[in-house]
């Protein structure tokens, strides 16, 4: 974060709640960074940097220093941050989410 704006994402690892290809928690977790990662870039036209790590399981992406269109990337990512606390609330053995 720089102050109130969000400047990107880091998601790792897999959730453990079940084997791997029936992992509700995992899947929904991808569902919704794919969403945001699509939506930042595609729709919005960002051109965020993602890198992704398939041997740890990770997407980053990091917004550049200013977009043309910020108050909806924002938002994109500030509903990323609520769905993905709301799943924390309700699988808390296996989702952390950390603001850093």
């Amino acid at each position: 974060m720089d102050g109130d704006r969000i400047t990107g994402f880091s998601v790792s690892g897999h959730s453990g709640y079940a084997e791997a290809g029936s992992d509700i928690v995992c899947a929904a977790i991808s569902a919704v960074v794919t969403m945001a990662e699509a939506t930042i870039n595609e729709v919005c036209g960002a051109n965020a940097k993602v890198r992704v790590k398939e041997e740890d399981a990770r997407i980053t992406l990091t917004l550049p220093t200013s977009c043309d269109e910020e108050d909806a990337i924002q938002a994109v990512l500030a509903g990323m941050m609520l769905t993905l606390c709301s799943m924390r609330d309700d699988y808390s053995d296996y989702i952390e989410v950390l603001e850093v």
